[in-house]
């Protein structure tokens, strides 16, 4: 069977895929990409965690077959990722390239958000889960730029790590948080639209969408 998918943003093709094979194999062991860890097979620990169209999973439980035309991420690759997804010029245009990937080293390659904050905050001792840890967490800061604890807690219940303790591991997706850019200001709203002294469509002082000082659409205060 031959599948073809995308890595950390560049097309790649396997060819002689095995019908059992898993993406965790394809990765490791066709694409020379040993960042996602083996460890349990069973879906258990988390540490060969990637992206697979922006989703985490654990790449020992995906059928390679099931990869064909779709997007993965690896640990590998991470760091373009979040240059692409910050707006930044990532290191190349067309992806990560495989041997790039495979040579892989901080120097080189720069780190990511995450990863940095990883070292920071001293969240990693043998490295074994590390991979698969900074993939889930990355994917949460995406979707929850200001994770709760519980928030962080439940985006990483699936990655078991035997040697930190977990608070460290917490304190660095907290700092990745905390270290991310704040949204840019919203333009400065015409004076005079409304009764009262308010802005536009606003009622006694509220803003667009709002009454009585509401921002948002939802006239909550809450940009969403």
């Amino acid at each position: 069977m031959r599948v073809k998918v995308t890595v950390n943003g560049r097309r790649h093709q396997a060819d002689d895929v095995w019908e059992g094979e898993s993406l965790l194999y394809l990765l490791r062991e066709r694409l020379g990409l040993p960042g996602s860890k083996n460890a349990c097979e069973q879906g258990e620990c988390g540490s060969c965690t990637v992206r697979l169209d922006g989703v985490p999973v654990c790449a020992c439980l995906v059928a390679a077959g099931q990869a064909e035309g779709r997007d993965v991420v690896t640990v590998e690759g991470l760091a373009d990722h979040a240059r692409r997804r910050d707006g930044a010029t990532p290191s190349d245009p067309g992806g990560t390239p495989l041997a790039q990937a495979r040579r892989w080293t901080p120097r080189e390659a720069g780190l990511s958000p995450v990863q940095q904050a990883f070292i920071d905050a001293g969240a990693v001792q043998c490295g074994f889960c590390t991979p698969g840890l900074l993939v889930a967490a990355d994917e949460l800061l995406e979707r929850l730029p200001e994770p709760s604890d519980a928030d962080i807690r439940e985006a990483l219940a699936g990655n078991l790590c035997r040697c930190t303790g977990y608070e460290k591991i917490l304190d660095a997706v907290r700092l990745a948080a905390a270290r991310r850019p704040a949204p840019a200001s919203a333009p400065a709203p015409i004076r005079g639209g409304g009764p009262g002294g308010g802005t536009t469509g606003g009622t006694g002082g509220g803003t667009t969408g709002g009454t009585g000082g509401g921002t948002g659409p939802r006239g909550d205060g809450g940009a969403r």
